[in-house]
């Protein structure tokens, strides 16, 4: 059995957005020269995800009022984490609900999605170098 390990790396100058890296992962499934396997995509920060959805302004518009429904950002002293001087415990709390990483198939050498699937990275507290880790491991 083969393994590609790779870091792809994002600074996001907002504090929150999504960001379709499937060409990225494609790229390293590409390079890795595995034809059937599997492919981890694992966000490597507390405050950011790694989720599959489609890739629709409109549905990244409601993942943001969702979100921002459910873990608000502010008052910021609404959460006991922001005690310590931080101010994204929002960040955290989203990313526990959008996930940490997401595992696709690998078949014919391609991601082995269904239809409209894309791999997005979601930024909840950016303005900083973040790394994504993709981990394929097949033949």
């Amino acid at each position: 059995m083969k393994s590609c390990r790779k870091e792809l790396w994002f600074e996001i100058k907002t504090r929150r957005a999504y960001l379709n890296i499937t060409p990225q992962v494609e790229q390293v499934l590409a390079e890795s020269g595995i034809a059937e396997g599997l492919c981890l995509v694992n966000a490597m920060h507390i405050t950011a995800a790694v989720f599959i959805n489609d890739d629709e302004r409109g549905l990244h518009h409601d993942f943001e009022q969702w979100l921002e429904g459910l873990a608000p950002h502010e008052p910021l002293d609404h959460y006991r984490h922001n005690d310590t001087g931080e101010d994204n415990a929002d960040g955290h709390l989203k990313r526990t609900i959008m996930g940490r990483e997401v595992v696709v198939a690998v078949t014919d050498g391609r991601l082995d999605f269904g239809p409209w699937e894309q791999i997005f990275y979601g930024e909840f507290d950016g303005r900083r170098k973040k790394r994504v880790l993709v981990k394929i491991i097949g033949e």
